[in-house]
């Protein structure tokens, strides 16, 4: 099991600084994990994102049950031992990657009939039987089977789910077996009453964390803003507080003011594969041919690897020509400055200048990826 520790709230906004002990270390929120959907960070190695300062990354059960399965990685001594990763990891449990498949699976009450992406296969997904996945899998926190819904979405549906969440989370937990650390996870779509009743349901069942899902899925964000303004305060103060699928810079801040302790998203890794780099200066395009001759480094005020050791130039001549290091090195950096990010919050936390360093953020940034 987990123990969460507050450590420090701010005097002026929601954020606060804990700690959450697990049997592979201990994890310093607000956080933000990188996500190793396969078993693998992509364009980083696990000696690589120990430099940056990972802490805790996320696995997804839905893919590593199809590839390479759980029961070799069960066999393997667990996913900590197959990928050579000694520190904390959560897994997904595959709601959302199944949600996203709409052509693809049929959906009831039981649990979740799809076809595998892989081969075209059948698989059927219980909350029994995703419990039973993730144990093989071996993580030290462990997601409940739920059921997100699109944006928008029909308030039937919303209804619906919201229920279908709550029972399946239930089933989830009498089914739980191990010492691992179970979250639950709130549903109901932009509907205020759903996402209070929702919040309401899964804290009765009692989890050791709860996550916020169905957001951050095109939903504007002062939307997803004022989900977390009345969804939050529901969640019990004591344990953690997890935001599912958030990556932008802004919203991070935006959303630790809110109270949240963790976060997830492929974002960092995604764009940076794309030749885009998130910077304290803004987001560089680094296939722009203005920094085909900018010989300065990347983040004029970060000192990561990518930063201290290569220029603009050098990098946009890896990305136009198609170079794997070009990806590597942008991934290294995004990562390293997400991850710094979270360690400036929670600094300022710690001090009592969490708004001001909120401010002062989002006056740089506030442009980026759709933000506030």
């Amino acid at each position: 099991m987990i123990k969460f520790e507050i450590v420090h709230e701010d005097n002026k906004t929601g954020a606060r600084a804990g700690i959450i002990h697990t049997a592979h270390g201990d994890i310093e929120t607000p956080v933000f994990m990188p996500v190793g959907t396969r078993a693998t960070v992509k364009a980083m190695t696990p000696e690589s994102l120990k430099a940056i300062g990972t802490q805790i990354i996320l696995s997804n059960t839905y893919h590593l049950y199809l590839r390479p399965g759980h029961d070799l990685i069960k066999d393997a001594g667990g996913l900590h031992k197959f990928m050579h990763w000694d520190r904390p990891i959560l897994t997904d449990s595959g709601g959302f990657q199944i949600f996203s498949l709409s052509e693809m699976r049929k959906v009831t009450d039981e649990g979740v009939e799809f076809r595998s992406v892989i081969d075209g296969s059948t698989h059927f997904f219980t909350p029994e039987k995703v419990m039973e996945i993730e144990e093989a899998i071996g993580a030290d926190i462990i997601m409940v089977l739920d059921e997100p819904v699109k944006y928008p979405a029909e308030r039937k549906e919303a209804e619906i789910a919201v229920k279908r969440t709550y029972n399946w989370a239930s089933r989830c937990k009498e089914a739980h077996k191990t010492d691992q650390a179970l979250f639950g996870i709130v549903q109901g779509s932009t509907y205020e009453d759903l996402r209070k009743l929702s919040a309401e349901l899964i804290v009765d069942i009692d989890f050791p964390g709860y996550a916020i899902g169905g957001l951050s899925v095109g939903e504007p964000y002062p939307i997803m803003y004022d989900i977390l303004s009345y969804t939050v305060p529901i969640l019990p103060r004591d344990k953690p507080r997890y935001m599912m699928g958030l990556g932008d810079p802004t919203n991070l801040i935006e959303s630790v003011s809110y109270g949240i302790d963790m976060f997830d998203c492929v974002l960092p890794t995604r764009v940076a594969r794309n030749g885009l780099a998130m910077t304290s200066v803004g987001k560089l395009n680094m296939r722009n041919a203005k920094y085909a001759n900018d010989f300065s480094k990347l983040d004029p005020n970060h000192g990561c690897y990518t930063c201290n050791n290569f220029s603009r130039a050098y990098i946009r001549h890896l990305v136009v020509s198609g170079e794997i290091l070009g990806a590597i090195l942008l991934t290294w950096h995004n990562l390293a400055y997400l991850l710094d990010l979270m360690r400036r919050a929670r600094q300022a936390i710690l001090v009592d200048k969490f708004a001001e360093f909120k401010a002062d953020y989002e006056v740089v940034h506030e442009d980026e990826f759709g933000a506030i």
